[in-house]
């Protein structure tokens, strides 16, 4: 994914925590700016093997996205999901939500 600008950054902060009051809500405001534009499905690589990211959700204080190969379903952190190149569209909001919560 191509590299963002702090100013860029700083933009979508502020919009997917714009009128957010405290953390949990900011984290839901990121959650539904992913939800809302991140492409669905795609195709990355986990450990060297190809699974598709069907959906992504929030639990408790972190957004996962919900990654599977067959008949199987892991949760992956996704601020530990490696992108494919290209990024999906949307993948902005991963790197403004990594962004914020470093």
């Amino acid at each position: 994914m191509n590299e963002l600008s702090e100013q860029r950054l700083q933009t979508l902060i502020e919009e997917a925590t714009v009128d957010a009051y405290g953390e949990d809500e900011q984290l839901t405001g990121f959650y539904t700016m992913i939800a809302d534009h991140l492409a669905l499905p795609f195709e990355t690589t986990l450990l060297g093997v190809t699974v598709t990211v069907a959906s992504v959700d929030l639990t408790g204080d972190q957004i996962i996205a919900w990654c599977t190969r067959g008949p199987h379903r892991q949760a992956i952190a996704i601020l530990d999901l490696p992108l494919p190149t290209p990024a999906p569209d949307g993948a902005e909001w991963i790197s403004a939500y990594q962004h914020w919560a470093t």
